[in-house]
């Protein structure tokens, strides 16, 4: 089983990668570095709460791990 900590560190580098991709996205969308920035920010804000219960979910199923 992975801490929270790990859960938590894991979560913010990705949606920092994230962040940065739906920015130039965004910015590719709409041609402004403002509404791209925005865009980002609420699907970060999303993307980072949904991926953290999703992984603490998967923690707590043993089914597809050996146990050594």
């Amino acid at each position: 089983m992975e801490t929270r900590k790990r859960s938590i560190v894991k979560a913010v580098v990705w949606n920092v990668l994230g962040l940065v991709s739906m920015t130039l996205v965004g910015l590719a969308a709409t041609g402004s570095v403002k509404a791209g920035g925005v865009m980002a920010l609420i699907n970060t804000g999303i993307g980072f709460t949904v991926y953290l219960m999703y992984e603490r979910i998967w923690a707590q199923i043993s089914w597809g791990r050996r146990h050594v």
